[in-house]
């Protein structure tokens, strides 16, 4: 074989395996390299679809949007205009117990707390002491009406009659006395009281006896002198404690009067049968001696009417509310009374709100109310009971403790000194006692002012617009997209809807949508 024929041997072989490998890893690479490029070209023409924009396109995604509407569903239900503000819970009656008049031991220039046997949250009933102030008690009683004067014997009045209601509750009888006459079974009822407590009464005449005590000696001398004048020799009468009207006693002497008539002399004790021998001087004298001896008989029952005991103002607090409670303590024992010593409260719980002058025209008795407590989670239906017609003095929200000496009932005054109105009180009582649990707590009210009468077509007041023509439409909107104005009467509104009534009958039902705004509906420019 010559060489050539070698070389073209050699050249036709067939390629070895690693040849053959070598070859098919240099196409994928060749492949994959394609097809990469490819992939970067069409990622780098979306981004530069994305960022380069044309002039006409930028002016159109830059413009302002096509408006729309915003519709609503009509509904039929009934409407209600509410009123919401925030209120305090607090008691029916608060009474801050200042007892400042209470009088001072013998020595002592300033009334000092010496004893206080009760603390917050203690029940207080009827007759209970509640402090003792310089010695002297305090106590409550059952009653509405405010102590406002030292009540003594022979006292008359609403306050009077009061009290003897209240000593009667206690069991005390009050005798035979007149309703609202302090007379001798009112003294034994307050004298019983007071002894049940462990104190002696205040005396009404504060002088140790001695004006009854003359007056039962003016009796005395008065009797003897008739005695006197009626004996025809002008003798003593008998000795001291033997006769009538003796011991000082308010008894009549023998035939006295206080208007004898002519020859009554004769009537007399030691005088009788004698009369007729007086002569004309002696029967002068035995008038006089008569009538010196009635005044003093007068004198004698107007001094035991006034003795006896007393009520001072500062040692009795009457409470409208049985069993109160003790809301706070004051003061402690050996400090001096120079405010509330304690503050009692009793009655039911009520919610108390202050109304700026916009929000009380809306509001008035006997309007449903929601008290919704935040803390409890719950809520409780009842009724406004008071709105006040002046505004309240610059008093702290909640019980207002009272001022004058002793007690006086919780109010709201016009007047006063220093800060400004808190506004017009309104008292809202629950249709259920409100848990004690609610007391102090701040709640919301909210007050129905206004509703309709049953269901009624309700719309927002957004709907609702006035022509020209005065007339008031809202605009109903098809499924289609169509709108048609109607003609409407509007009524009672609150929350933002109003109830309406379309004139002509039918026009508008429930669930017709009405167009109560505008809204952007797409953007010109943008492809869907």
């Amino acid at each position: 074989m010559s060489e050539a024929e070698r070389v073209v041997e050699r050249t036709e072989a067939p390629a070895t395996p690693e040849e053959d490998r070598g070859g098919l890893a240099r196409g994928r690479r060749v492949v994959l390299a394609v097809v990469g490029g490819a992939a970067l070209m069409a990622v780098g023409g979306l981004l530069a679809t994305t960022l380069v924009k044309s002039p006409a396109q930028v002016a159109a995604e830059t413009g302002p949007p096509v408006q729309g509407v915003l519709t609503a569903d009509v509904e039929r239900r009934v409407l209600a205009q509410t009123v919401v503000m925030r209120g305090t819970v607090v008691a029916d009656q608060s009474v801050a117990v200042s007892p400042q008049g209470v009088r001072s031991g013998e020595g002592a220039s300033t009334a000092l707390v010496t004893k206080l046997p009760l603390k917050a949250g203690d029940p207080v009933t009827a007759g209970r002491l509640i402090a003792e102030v310089s010695g002297r008690p305090v106590f409550t009683l059952h009653g509405a009406q405010p102590m406002y004067r030292d009540l003594k014997p022979g006292s008359t009045g609403d306050d009077v009659a009061q009290l003897q209601q209240a000593l009667r509750e206690l069991g005390h009888g009050t005798g035979g006395d007149a309703r609202g006459v302090f007379g001798a079974g009112t003294k034994a009822a307050l004298t019983a009281h007071y002894r049940a407590i462990g104190y002696e009464p205040l005396p009404a005449v504060a002088d140790g006896g001695a004006a009854l005590k003359a007056a039962r000696e003016a009796v005395r001398s008065a009797t003897w002198a008739v005695e006197d004048a009626s004996s025809p020799t002008g003798a003593a009468g008998p000795p001291e404690g033997t006769g009538p009207g003796g011991k000082g006693g308010a008894t009549p002497g023998p035939g006295a009067s206080g208007s004898p008539a002519p020859g009554a002399g004769a009537a007399t004790g030691a005088g009788a049968g004698a009369g007729a021998a007086l002569g004309p001087g002696a029967g002068r004298e035995l008038v006089r001696a008569r009538q010196a001896l009635g005044e003093a008989r007068a004198a004698l029952a107007a001094a035991e009417a006034a003795d006896g005991p007393m009520l001072p103002t500062a040692e009795a607090v009457f409470l409208s509310s049985l069993p109160a409670r003790v809301s706070s303590v004051g003061a402690r024992p050996g400090s001096p009374v120079s405010g509330p010593v304690l503050t009692l409260s009793g009655g039911e719980l009520v919610v108390e709100a202050y109304l700026k002058d916009d929000k009380r025209q809306l509001l008035r008795a006997g309007m449903t109310v929601v008290i919704s407590s935040e803390v409890s989670g719950t809520d409780a239906r009842g009724t406004v009971a008071a709105v006040a017609t002046e505004p309240s003095a610059a008093q702290p929200a909640g019980p207002q403790p009272q001022q004058d000496p002793g007690q006086n009932p919780k109010g709201g005054g016009t007047g006063g000194s220093g800060g400004a109105d808190l506004g017009y009180r309104m008292v809202v009582r629950a249709d259920r006692p409100l848990p004690a649990g609610f007391a102090g707590q701040d709640v919301r009210l909210t007050v129905e002012s206004a509703a309709t009468d049953g269901e009624a077509l309700v719309v927002p007041v957004t709907a609702v617009s006035a022509g020209a023509d005065g007339r008031t439409v809202v605009t109903a909107v098809s499924a289609e997209g169509t709108q048609r104005r109607i003609e409407v009467r509007t009524g009672t509104s609150g929350d933002g809807f109003v109830a309406v009534t379309p004139t002509q009958a039918g026009a508008l039902g429930a669930g017709t949508k009405v167009v109560i705004g505008v809204a952007p509906r797409e953007t010109r420019g943008k492809s869907k």
